[in-house]
């Protein structure tokens, strides 16, 4: 079946999801018998494009990696994302604008727009799941269509799926582990000598950091994960707000090394427990030894461990590769597999 596609937001995600496709594009056909045109793409800064015969996905690449606009690409006068959605003709959506911590927006209204167009809406997008999970999760459901974020947590890993497919009303009771690979990886550099501002430093550098780092070392990027964990799989929504929060910047070199000495490590943990009808949520630095599975968490290592009233622990864990740094190819796989499973 040929599916139209539309890309809202065009940075180093979508543009990783777009080459995964082309590289997956035989596969798809021979495997699963889906084939696709990419139809709509809006960018930040480099412009709109519609086209209904299918935009070509190398001079947009080409276009946007080389500071130009798309907007030569296009075949109709388009001159913001939602007329893009409005006009793309497609059948699946792509959002990856900007996350907005505070209102989910405007992605909320980029997945609204789709699924009333009668669009699969697929997106990596926290906002979308901490702000508006259950009004979108309705919306799909009435419009016969998928709201789906296995990329928002944990990157390209297959968690949000595991529960919803394969661990049928299993009952989650507490969850715990590192969901921010950038901070897991200072602390891992300031272990091996570096000073913290220098860790933050290479993180940017490899491009894991943003140039404000303040999401990740103050916590609120694990925060806003273990909100969307909550209320997509305990079923609680929760906002960010509501977890408490303590970041990674008094953790000095001395703190380091004292617990280096004594075989301990300092991790940024997150973690959220039901108690009774409450969520009880956490985000902080702990200092944990060789017997639990966090210590061996190191670089841009992450994990979680789900307590359930089936599985008493059931892990995930992504460990550093070489090459492979949390970046957006692993977040690009995700949103792939939610494609695939979207419309197969």
């Amino acid at each position: 079946m040929h599916h139209n596609l539309c890309f809202i937001g065009f940075g180093n995600v979508a543009r990783s999801l777009v080459r995964l496709l082309e590289r997956k594009r035989e596969a798809l056909e021979s495997k699963y018998g889906i084939t696709y045109s990419v139809t709509g793409v809006a960018t930040g800064s480099h412009g709109f494009a519609v086209n209904s015969d299918g935009i070509d996905v190398r001079q947009a690449l080409e276009k946007v990696e080389s500071g130009k606009s798309i907007s030569l690409l296009s075949t109709f006068q388009v001159d913001d994302s939602l007329s893009v959605i409005q006009h793309s003709s497609a059948s699946v959506m792509f959002e990856n604008s900007p996350v907005n911590y505070d209102t989910g927006q405007p992605a909320i209204d980029h997945v609204k727009a789709a699924l009333n167009a009668g669009m699969h809406a697929i997106t990596a997008n926290k906002g979308t799941v901490v702000h508006a999970y259950r009004e979108l999760t309705a919306l799909a459901e009435s419009k016969g269509r998928k709201f789906r974020f296995e990329s928002t947590v944990l990157g390209g890993s297959p968690l949000f799926s595991t529960f919803r497919e394969a661990m049928p009303l299993a009952e989650l009771i507490s969850f715990k582990g590192i969901i921010n690979a950038t901070t897991n990886l200072i602390l891992s550099r300031m272990e091996d000598g570096e000073s913290f501002d220098d860790a933050v430093k290479y993180c940017q550098s490899i491009g894991i950091a943003e140039t404000d780092p303040s999401g990740d070392v103050d916590g609120w990027d694990a925060a806003i994960k273990v909100s969307a964990l909550a209320t997509v799989l305990m079923d609680s929504p929760l906002k960010p707000q509501e977890v408490e929060r303590k970041g990674i910047r008094e953790i000095t070199p001395a703190m380091v090394n004292q617990a280096k000495a004594e075989k301990k490590r300092w991790k940024l943990v997150a973690s959220a427990e039901r108690v009774g009808s409450q969520i009880k949520a956490r985000v902080a630095p702990e200092l944990v030894d060789s017997s639990s599975p966090l210590y061996g968490m190191m670089g841009s290592s992450s994990g979680l461990t789900f307590t359930t009233d089936v599985l008493p622990n059931y892990s995930v864990i992504i460990s550093e590769r070489e090459g492979m740094k949390g970046g957006p190819e692993e977040t690009a796989y995700g949103l792939f597999a939610d494609f695939v499973s979207a419309v197969k």
